[in-house]
């Protein structure tokens, strides 16, 4: 298991410094079902935006 969830988005209440996710869990989807062909066909539901 990864010991540092990296994250880029700026924007995000779990985004900390040194662009580490502070999310207790990681939720990400497939656009295609259960499967994923590539890094463009998934998202991270995890994400919530600073108001």
């Amino acid at each position: 298991m990864a010991l540092d969830v990296l994250c880029e988005v700026n924007n995000c209440v779990y985004n900390r410094e040194g662009q580490k996710c502070a999310a207790n869990k990681i939720f990400v989807v497939s656009h295609k079902g259960k499967k994923a062909s590539s890094q463009e066909e998934t998202d991270c539901k995890t994400f919530e935006p600073i108001e």
